[in-house]
């Protein structure tokens, strides 16, 4: 080769791949996705987030291998997805192969509620891929989110929430730690990562409440939450006890190690539900439900309860709480329109001395 022709290609690019063909890599599903999840992760999401991101990307990888469909962009169209969601609505069976779940809880197909939150992740994945221009089309847009008819959320009363409060041993050191647990989740609604989350810098003993950090908040929103004067006083005594373990965290395990919501999830099926007697499905959830419900039963205002909950816009409240019937009765018999027509109508007629 001529030294002429060799400092004309000095510096320039080397062409190795032909126009108009895609690398392979530029169509490998799990390579588009651990950019996305990387994108994201930038973001600042939160670690549950991101986890469940993962979760579902590999659900759907799940059901592409069981059907010996590569892992490749360009196979995920429209029918495709409808096929997915067939999948999962009839024949998807959770925890298949987990080695701790019990056979009662590895049920066959997901419900239509469960399967939207899937397509909802997918879509905003490939809405994502759209955008960065690695296609053309989101195949998810197109879809249908699965209708369901929106039954009726069960939640605890007063008194089921008395007797659940007087289930834990409180002598022991596990059983204190889930009754100031269940208070705290009572008080304040958190959701139970918010709450297992929080230091003993959270609390302010001065004024009464907690703060949930952004980083730990679902909405990455910080919020300040008050707190009862019991509440205080039992959170007070329960960091006084963990002190032994020397760890920034409130709710720990009984080796020091901070508490998983999985951990509290069993403590309350296997022992609490069973002594108190309480047939519902009772999970940790469902103490940030009742309390929501109780909260506007009582009289309470649905801003404030939006701030107490962490909620951005005030239609997740709407959709969150669950009114009970009688208290709708209650609502109801006292604010009728038809009070104000009927008058004295309504009213006692005295018959007797």
């Amino acid at each position: 080769m001529s030294e002429k022709h060799s400092e004309r290609r000095k510096w320039k690019r080397v062409k190795t791949v032909r126009s108009g063909v895609s690398s392979p890599s530029n169509n490998d599903l799990d390579v588009l996705f651990q950019n996305y999840y990387d994108v994201k992760l930038a973001e600042g999401r939160a670690k549950q987030t991101l986890e469940k991101y993962r979760l579902i990307y590999g659900n759907l990888c799940k059901y592409l291998d069981v059907h010996g469909i590569g892992r490749d962009i360009r196979n995920i169209d429209v029918g495709l997805v409808r096929k997915y969601i067939s999948w999962l609505l009839k024949d998807y069976v959770q925890f298949e192969k987990h080695k701790f779940k019990p056979d009662y809880a590895k049920k066959r197909g997901l419900s239509p509620q469960t399967t939207n939150d899937y397509l909802k992740t997918l879509r905003t994945f490939f809405r994502f891929l759209v955008e960065e221009g690695k296609v053309d089309v989101n195949p998810f847009e197109a879809v249908n989110s699965v209708k369901y008819t929106d039954t009726e959320i069960l939640v605890l009363t007063a008194e089921e929430l008395k007797v659940l409060l007087e289930a834990p041993d409180k002598r022991t050191y596990t059983g204190f730690r889930d009754y100031v647990l269940m208070t705290l989740l009572i008080d304040t609604m958190t959701r139970i990562n918010e709450a297992l989350s929080l230091k003993t810098s959270d609390v302010d003993f001065s004024n009464n409440t907690i703060t949930v950090r952004a980083t730990i908040a679902k909405n990455r929103k910080a919020r300040i939450i008050p707190i009862q004067k019991q509440t205080a006083k039992l959170l007070k005594e329960l960091i006084k006890e963990i002190e032994e373990f020397e760890c920034e965290y409130i709710f720990l395990a009984n080796y020091g190690e901070r508490l998983t919501s999985n951990h509290f999830r069993n403590m309350l099926r296997r022992h609490y539900i069973k002594k108190a007697g309480i047939k519902k499905r009772v999970h940790p959830h469902l103490f940030r439900h009742t309390a929501a419900t109780m909260f506007l039963e009582s009289g309470g205002d649905i801003r404030h309860l939006q701030l107490l909950l962490g909620h951005s816009d005030l239609r997740m409240v709407m959709r969150y709480t669950h009114l009970s019937n009688r208290a709708l009765k209650e609502q109801h018999d006292r604010h009728s329109a038809l009070n104000q027509l009927t008058g004295k109508l309504n009213q006692k007629r005295k018959t007797k001395r």
